[in-house]
This record gives structure tokens, C-alpha cells and sequence, in this order.
């Protein structure tokens, strides 16, 4: 068996951890789950009481995921072209730009539970939205600047929006686990 370099190595990890973040993402099926589980018989009244705290949960993963993986990179200059370790940084990204509007999407469904949080995240709802697409451009290297400064725009506005409405949110960087599975 021919034994390759080092860089050639890491590229195919990540890119093998691309495919089982799209495919634990997609085989899901159930769409928006909550990173932090609520019981199973509980009431109207008692899943609006966590609605702050599971809201706060995952619009922390999303900005750590971003701070972590797009935003910090991105101002290190390591995005740009000939950079030292540019490819596997912007497969990075790109995974943690899907985990980003993964946990946005379900933060934003926390949100509803709450009155005061759903009127200051409503607004949010289409620029969240506009995410959708970016994580492949930031896996193919297009736009990177553009791409990172609008997932940094994003999750700045949700955690003023939180703040807001008495739900501050604090970056809580994603375990590996976590970034792989999705929630």
C-alpha cells in the first residue's frame, strides 16, 4: 500500500468528515431537532419556561462553531489564496457553516416558545435563511470575505436580538461529536 503525505492524509479525513456531517444531517429526517432535550410529556406552558435556555444553547454552538472555525480564520488571513493550511481550513468552515445554520434554524424555532425572544428574533428569520448556501461556498473557496463577514453579521445580530429579550447568548465552542451529528 503506498504510504502518502501528510497534507494528503488530513484532506481526505475532512473530506470524509464533510460526507458523514451532510449524511447525519440529511438522514436525520426529522428536520430542526433542539440540542438540549426537553421531556417528552411536558406541556405548552413548561416547553415555552426552557424555551430561553434551549435557545441560548444552540445559538451558543452556532457562534462558537463560527467564531472557532470561520471567523477567527478569516481575520488570521489563513482563507486567503497561497495561505499555509488554506484547503483544510475553508472544509472546516464549510462544515461548521452547516452546523451554524443548523443550530440558528433550531434557535430560531426555541425562539417561537418565548413571546418577547420570538418578537426580537423574528426579524433575524431571513438573514438565517440567507446562510443556507454560504457553507458550500465557503468549502469551494468562493467569496470567502463576503461569506465569513455575513455568518459573523448573523451571529452578532442573534446575540444582540438574545440580549435583548433577557437571553443573553456566549460562545460555546462544538464538541467534534457534536459538529458531525449535527445538534
Amino acid at each position: 500500500m503506498p504510504t502518502f503525505p501528510l497534507p494528503v492524509r488530513r484532506l481526505v479525513v475532512a473530506v470524509l468528515m464533510c460526507g458523514a456531517l451532510l449524511a447525519g444531517t440529511t438522514a436525520c429526517g426529522g428536520g430542526d431537532e433542539d440540542a438540549v432535550s426537553s421531556p417528552s410529556s411536558s406541556s405548552s406552558a413548561e416547553r415555552q419556561k426552557f424555551a430561553k435556555t434551549r435557545f441560548v444553547a444552540n445559538a451558543g454552538l452556532a457562534a462558537g462553531a463560527t467564531y472557532q472555525w470561520i471567523v477567527k480564520p478569516w481575520r488570521a488571513g489563513t482563507f486567503k489564496k497561497g495561505a499555509d493550511g488554506r484547503k483544510f481550513a475553508l472544509i472546516k468552515a464549510g462544515v461548521a457553516g452547516a452546523f451554524t445554520y443548523n443550530r440558528l434554524k433550531a434557535a430560531v424555532k426555541n425562539a417561537e416558545g418565548d413571546p418577547t425572544l420570538s418578537k426580537a428574533v423574528a426579524p433575524l428569520a431571513a438573514g438565517i435563511e440567507s446562510l443556507k448556501d454560504l457553507p458550500s461556498k465557503l468549502r469551494k473557496g468562493d467569496g470567502v470575505d463576503g461569506v465569513a463577514g455575513s455568518f459573523d453579521d448573523i451571529i452578532n445580530s442573534v446575540k444582540d436580538a438574545g440580549k435583548s429579550a433577557g437571553a443573553e447568548v456566549t460562545n460555546k465552542v462544538p464538541s467534534a461529536s457534536q459538529l458531525t451529528s449535527g445538534s
